[in-house]
């Protein structure tokens, strides 16, 4: 799996393809997660690889990206609230058609922290196999598209220019050594919180604060980012799965439907940022998209547009999804036809 991943990865980054060391495993996992592989990647890889992120994530927050926020609060509140509201109504529509079961459509449609998600709907009473279902397949239906678009808006001399990148610089072995110690400490602090995806969002937020300190200037050279990009592409590949796959064929086409009417309406979003605050189309796309934080924000990093924009409004949307997630979801499906949650599809 590893040398077709390379392989694959290699491709696509020799033609420009945004993201392509996790858009590359992840089809990788895809294939063969469908195709009855039981590989797992080991958990403490996984959890080390989002707390990488998290480290990336918050090394990249700057003074100018709270002020961005301290300016712009209003629209970024707003845009977060509209796209909640969307995911909302979209989920609240397959529970009351009996698209799924129960209110696995409502914490499936949540845009963004698809596996914190995944774990508060199975503590509510909600199917986890089809919440993660519909989580991970929007994650990579939105993946695909942001690579595509980003693909086809980035300057070809930009994106010729990019993919000629040093991936084996000289290494700052001190600040490397720093970077990774960080990386283990916030893991195991995320790890033992028992916050959803707390080694992603712990990392996130001690970070952000050691480095507008002064405290640390992360240090993460572009192989390491790769093998960590892959091994979150893997993950969310090798989730489609056989058995979980025919347990919702019969309702994937209802939900690849609203999957892509979320993204048309953050699309639709994104355009106004475009036209009443001139932001550049691609960041602005990206900015609103309803992807995971980690994978976003991968694309953002490998394209060249305004990755400190993207980063406040992903985060602020994560931050909202955590907290008022299941309180959205409980209150949506009080209101809501009651159905079993274990039903199944009839399949």
């Amino acid at each position: 799996m590893v040398s077709i991943s390379l392989l694959l990865s290699a491709f696509l980054h020799h033609y420009h393809v945004p993201a392509a060391l996790l858009v590359g495993p992840m089809i990788i996992g895809i294939v063969m997660g469908t195709n009855g592989a039981t590989i797992t990647p080991p958990k403490p890889l996984y959890l080390g690889a989002q707390s990488v992120l998290g480290v990336m994530i918050g090394g990249s927050m700057t003074v100018g990206i709270l002020t961005s926020f301290a300016h712009d609060w209003p629209m970024i509140l707003g845009v977060t609230t509209l796209t909640l509201l969307a995911s909302s109504f979209l989920g609240w529509v397959l529970c009351i058609k009996q698209v799924l079961p129960g209110t696995a459509g409502i914490w499936g449609s949540s845009p963004g922290a698809a596996s914190a998600m995944v774990i508060m709907a199975e503590a509510f009473g909600a199917d986890a196999r089809l919440v993660a279902f519909m989580q991970y397949v929007r994650v990579v239906i939105v993946v695909g598209v942001a690579s595509s678009v980003a693909n086809f808006w980035v300057d070809p001399a930009i994106a010729a220019q990019m993919g000629a990148a040093n991936w084996f610089p000289p290494l700052d072995i001190g600040g490397f050594a720093l970077t990774l110690a960080l990386v283990v400490a916030t893991c195991v602090v995320g790890a033992k919180s028992r916050l959803p995806s707390g080694t992603l969002l712990v990392p996130i937020i001690i970070t952000m604060v050691l480095h507008l300190l002064g405290v640390i200037d992360v240090v993460l050279p572009e192989w390491f980012l790769g093998l960590t990009y892959a091994m979150i592409g893997w993950v969310i590949g090798l989730k489609f799965t056989p058995p979980v796959l025919r347990y919702a064929a019969r309702a994937f086409p209802k939900v690849l439907l609203s999957i892509f009417v979320l993204i048309g309406f953050c699309a639709g979003i994104s355009v106004l940022l475009v036209i009443f605050m001139d932001v550049d189309p691609l960041t602005a796309y990206l900015a609103t998209s309803p992807g995971g934080l980690d994978s976003v924000a991968i694309i953002a990093a490998s394209t060249n547009v305004d990755l400190s924009f993207i980063l406040v409004l992903q985060a602020t949307r994560f931050f909202a999804v955590l907290a008022f997630g299941p309180s959205l979801a409980r209150f949506i499906a009080k209101r809501s036809p009651k159905f079993d949650a274990e039903r199944p599809l009839g399949l």
